[in-house]
């Protein structure tokens, strides 16, 4: 049986860009990506602090150092520049794994 657990939490990042006409995703500055260990395509999940909307899409790499966070595709009508998110990524763990497992949390000012 696996548990499913918060491997990493990007908290009060703050959107830069909303592109509608993108095919999806959300582009995230590559250097918070590797300080987080969410990998490029994994599945996050993003709660806007701002509106509510809580929706699920993927991560995609910006330029590192960027502080970008750019909400992509149909999710762009759910964030806005501005807005601060919650973005969570999750891991199943099965029993034996769980024992030590801390998430990566990285809490984020204004600037990302």
């Amino acid at each position: 049986m696996l548990t499913t657990m918060l491997k990493a939490k990007l908290h009060r990042a703050r959107v830069t860009h909303a592109e509608l006409e993108y095919e999806g995703s959300c582009a995230i500055d590559a250097g918070l990506l590797e300080r987080s260990g969410i990998r490029e395509y994994e599945q996050i999940h993003i709660y806007n602090v701002n509106t509510g909307a809580r929706f699920v899409t993927y991560a995609i790499r910006a330029q590192e150092g960027s502080g970008v966070i750019s909400v992509n595709g149909a999710a762009a009508r759910l964030a806005a520049p501005g807005d601060v998110l919650i973005i969570c990524a999750y891991v199943g763990l099965d029993q034996a794994e769980l024992t030590n497992f801390q998430p990566t949390l990285i809490y984020l000012d204004a600037g990302n």
